[in-house]
């Protein structure tokens, strides 16, 4: 939309989806306000994720017939032009929807949007920037959880940002293309408090220009306002900068967001940082395109009662606070919970404008009034100007301001705020500085030499100058000992020169300031070849001369002098030699060019306050500035050796009250002309392009060539015109490479890519990409699924358990399972495996640490170190357990037992879970009938009986034992001891066998 004081004017694409020649943009149409009939129309609001649109091309010719001369392309507009457009997408998850209601929500939503845009009209932000929702996307459930991690919000900012990135139209002229991306949720998705979440500087950036809210009303506009600030470079108020003390004035950028309604502003390090970086954001100059929103009332409180807002500011339940009476209930909203009347809480911000406090009235701007729908509108007026501050230099030009308030009156009751800016500025101490010549941008980056790291290293920091005109007056400085050039990250001072090419031009805050040679702002005077302010050349002389020395000894050899003044400087070598050329500035000693140590190549760069350009070519060095030279500078030569002479020629412009004294080198204008050199390379590969002319400079009546600086430039002929390339074009076709390995070798997510790409043919067998819309046919498919088939199952293994035994030969177990049943390939990986965690000494024996030590049944293992180890006591006592081994295992008919490790394991979990210390048994607690029963063991029955006996106990007790998956020795007493199968059951409960596996093995 463009306002005007008399109308507005909409800007909309004729055709969606059409499009034009690709370097021309979209058709457009513009129309008055005062001539469009607006129909009622269908909002319709996406619930789901969408993916990107493919726009359908058309033709230029049809397009022209159907708008003739009534089309007005989108374009971006100059950066000196006023107005900024974020053109955003709002995402909404579904904890949003669900709170409001999808009925009620897109309105609700809408008034928070106008608020924000509210926020950023404010007069102390400095820029005028308009926040215009192009689309509005609402999230189902499943996509909502997916995108917030609670409690991390580094994650979540980063769902948010991708999933933004896929919702952008690819076309940038399409309605929908979006700037900036909003995200709303009432998830929490970071610490208590968290409100908020963006990446700073990432405005305009494809993935990073997006910001991440936690919704609660609407003062969650100052919440958005606040996050997409950082995005557009704005850091928090009072951190970094000197504007802490305005965040208890309700500062939009506070680190704690006290904004409200009735009292927020901009501080003035945001309008400063806003200011350094808008001017990169190049997505935000062009105009938007109008979207049929509904139209809400001006005020945002007529459609929401003081109940409703206490609703979304604290949950479900809460209304307006009705245990205590205030004076003005617009001053601030109150609410409390009907589970809790007597307490009360409040954001300390009013009702929105609009929102009825009695009955016929209504709140606005913090106070109850009656209401009045045709209130009188208050424009508002400028006050008078302040004086004029201190200028920002001493010398050699510098700025200084004066300001105004919107105050005379402010505007109130939906009024303009008054038309144009709130300071203006003068030039100041315009003379040149005394002394020798010092360069202001030279001087701010050699300060940075002591602190400013660049890739971890310190750097002396020398001027440069942007080759982007709009990011000259921000502070780049280039690295003398790398040639790298980094953003200081600030503006220049106010007063630098724009340009070294402009020497009276000058930085602003940030704005390059058109000034003439008489030093007035807006004045178009310019200095002619020899620096006369709005002269005509006659006072100009061009001196020439050709010097020529021999080498006598190593190092700098001194050939001529340039004086000061001198304008459009040339130095050239007359042939190719070994020898190097050098320049030093006679006053200071300092040289500028190939002084001690340099490495010498073709450069450009900026020194004594001008732009050198050095080029070596075919072995012969060229040097040209245009100046003008402040100081006298020495060109000298670096001698490879002693014998070969040097030449060297110079040209320069002067005024004729600086020619130097005995100087016959004076020369006429006329001695070289322009003459035609080449042809320029033809505009179009077939069917007809065009090229021009390219001219050099040469002395008249030679042939060679010479620096372009030696002929007047005013006299350069025009360029001629000639076509080329008439061959007929071929008509473009699909091609495509060959497919890249799939992604995947088994699995459902495989994919394989390829380019394809749509191809005219050439002459000489060459060819060039062009617009897929010039192929006829379908294009071929870049993009297809491959190794699509189940993967093999395969075995999964669980870490190893610690060892059985502390010392000696003990085991390690580990859970191996098959994913899929029993078709894993391979043999199964094994599960148990010995170990040694180091050999046991021997250690005096100070009794059994078992109960079943006593049992003769068992005196057969007193061979093995661990359990020896384990019932000293019994096998010290016990004699010829060799024979009872071999007799055990010659008769394993009658008896089988467990390994030996399974046996040591379950004797020491007994020990450790009865604490026994001493040989005594039937002493501890809870181990007596045990105790008794190991006095009458007796040859054991046969197998099958015996684990009968012991799995008669309940399943619960076996498992917990681990009895279902061990092979453990069988017990059997004799017939005068034999417990009953309870008491079994309850002693070798209590004996507490290892519980450690039966969760692995379960």
């Amino acid at each position: 939309m463009i306002r005007t004081e008399s109308d507005e004017y909409f800007i909309e694409p004729l055709e969606r989806g059409t499009q034009e020649l690709e370097d021309q943009g979209r058709v457009h149409v513009v129309y008055r306000r005062s001539a469009l009939v607006q129909a009622p129309s269908d909002i319709s609001v996406d619930y789901q994720l969408q993916e990107p649109e493919l726009d359908v091309p058309g033709t230029l010719d049809s397009l022209a017939r159907q708008v003739n001369e009534t089309v007005l392309r989108r374009r971006q507009r100059d950066a000196g032009e006023d107005d900024y457009n974020i053109e955003i997408l709002l995402g909404v998850d579904d904890s949003v929807v669900r709170f409001h209601g999808k009925e009620h929500v897109q309105n609700y939503l809408l008034t928070l949007m106008n608020i924000v845009n509210e926020i950023y009209h404010d007069e102390s932000l400095g820029v005028h920037i308009n926040v215009v929702l192009v689309r509005m996307i609402m999230l189902g459930y499943a996509k909502s959880i997916s995108l917030i991690e609670r409690g991390n919000p580094s994650r979540s900012l980063e769902n948010v940002c991708r999933w933004a990135f896929v919702q952008q139209k690819g076309d940038p002229d399409h309605a929908e293309h979006h700037d900036h991306a909003i995200f709303l949720t009432r998830q929490g998705f970071g610490p208590t408090g968290m409100q908020g979440y963006a990446p700073v500087t990432g405005m305009c950036h494809p993935v990073r220009s997006c910001t991440l809210n936690h919704e609660d009303g609407f003062s969650s506009a100052f919440v958005v306002a606040h996050e997409t600030g950082h995005v557009l470079g704005m850091e928090h108020d009072g951190q970094g900068n000197r504007c802490g003390d305005e965040t208890a004035m309700g500062s939009v950028m506070a680190p704690l967001v006290q904004a409200a309604f009735h009292r927020y502003h901009w501080s003035m390090c945001s309008g400063q940082e806003l200011k350094r970086y808008i001017h990169t954001y190049d997505c935000l100059l062009d105009d938007p395109f109008k979207h049929d929103w509904p139209q809400l009332p001006e005020l945002p409180g007529i459609n929401y009662s003081m109940d409703e807002q206490c609703r979304f500011d604290f949950g479900v339940g809460y209304k307006i606070c009705t245990s205590f009476r205030t004076f003005d209930p617009c001053k601030q909203l109150w609410c409390s919970h009907p589970d809790n009347p007597y307490f009360c809480k409040t954001k300390k911000g009013p009702p929105l404008d609009g929102t009825e406090c009695a009955p016929g009235k209504w709140c606005y701007k913090g106070h109850c009034m009656w209401k009045n729908p045709n209130q009188v509108k208050q424009d508002g007026s400028w006050g008078s100007w302040s004086k004029y501050g201190s200028c920002s230099r001493s010398c050699g030009t510098g700025v200084r301001y004066r300001t105004r308030q919107c105050n005379n009156p402010a505007p109130s009751n939906g009024g303009q705020d008054c038309p144009g800016v709130n300071y203006e500025y003068q030039l100041c101490n315009t003379d040149d500085c005394p002394k020798h010549f010092e360069d202001f941008r030279a001087q701010q980056c050699q300060l940075r030499n002591s602190h400013f790291e660049f890739q971890n290293a310190k750097h002396h920091w020398l001027p440069y100058e942007h080759p982007d005109a709009n990011k000259r007056c921000h502070l780049y400085c280039q690295s003398k000992e790398t040639g790298d050039v980094a953003y200081m990250k600030q503006l220049v001072h106010d007063g630098t020169r724009c340009s070294y090419k402009d020497a009276y031009s000058v930085c602003v805050r940030g704005e390059c300031v058109k000034v003439g040679c008489d030093r007035e702002i807006g004045s178009n005077k310019v200095e002619d070849k020899c620096g006369v302010c709005g002269g005509d050349n006659s006072h100009c002389r061009t001196v020439k001369g050709t010097f020529t020395r021999t080498p006598k000894k190593p190092g700098y050899l001194k050939m001529f002098l340039i004086p000061p003044g001198a304008r459009h400087v040339i130095i050239q070598e007359h042939e190719a030699s070994p020898q190097i050329l050098a320049i030093k500035n006679q006053a200071t000693g300092h040289y500028i060019l190939n002084g001690k140590g340099e490495e010498v190549q073709s450069r450009s760069f900026i020194d004594l306050g001008a732009e050198w350009h050095y080029i070596i070519e075919d072995d012969v060095e060229t040097l040209h500035t245009d100046g003008p030279l402040h100081d006298p500078v020495v060109v000298l030569i670096i001698p490879k050796d002693n014998e070969t002479r040097s030449t060297l020629m110079y040209k320069y412009i002067i005024h004729e009250d600086s020619v130097p004294v005995n100087n016959n080198n004076v020369i006429q204008e006329d001695t070289y002309e322009w003459a035609l050199k080449s042809w320029s390379p033809c505009s179009k590969p077939c069917a007809g392009g065009f090229q021009y002319t390219k001219y050099g400079c040469r002395k008249k009546g030679d042939t060679k060539m010479v620096h372009r600086g030696y002929c007047d430039a005013s006299k350069k002929p025009k360029p001629i015109r000639r076509m080329c390339n008439l061959q007929d074009c071929t008509q473009p076709q699909w091609i495509s490479e060959e497919w890249e390995h799939c992604t995947k070798t088994c699995g459902s997510l495989g994919f394989q890519i390829r380019t394809v790409r749509c191809v005219q043919l050439l002459h000489e067998g060459t060819n060039r990409s062009v617009h897929s819309k010039y192929c006829s046919g379908e294009k071929p498919e870049s993009r297809r699924p491959c190794n699509r088939v189940p993967c093999p199952a395969q075995w999964r293994t669980g870490a190893w358990s610690e060892c059985s035994v502390t010392c000696g030969e003990g085991m390690e177990r580990r859970l191996v399972t098959c994913r899929i049943g029993d078709q894993c390939n391979g043999d199964k990986p094994e599960t148990v495996r010995p170990c040694r965690p180091g050999p046991c000494h021997d250690e005096p024996c100070n009794g059994d640490k078992s109960i079943f030590c006593q049992m003769e049944v068992l005196a057969r293992y007193c061979s093995i170190p661990g359990y020896n180890k384990l019932c000293c006591d019994s096998c010290s006592k016990r004699s010829g357990a060799s024979s009872l081994f071999s007799e055990a295992t010659e008769t394993e008919e009658h008896v089988r037992f467990g390994s030996a490790s399974q046996l040591l394991e379950t004797l020491t979990a007994s020990a450790v879970a009865n604490g026994t210390r001493s040989g005594k048994h039937g002493s501890g607690k809870g181990s007596a009938t045990l105790g008794n029963a190991a006095k009458h063991v007796t040859t054991p029955p046969p197998l099958k009986k015996t684990l009968s006996k012991i799995t008669t106990a309940p399943r619960r007790v076996r498992r917990h034992m681990g009895l279902t998956d061990r092979k453990l020795p069988a017990i059997s007493t004799s017939p005068q001891g034999s417990p009953t199968d309870g008491q079994r059951s309850s002693s070798l409960k209590d004996s507490r066998w290892p519980t450690a596996y039966s969760k692995v093995e379960r």
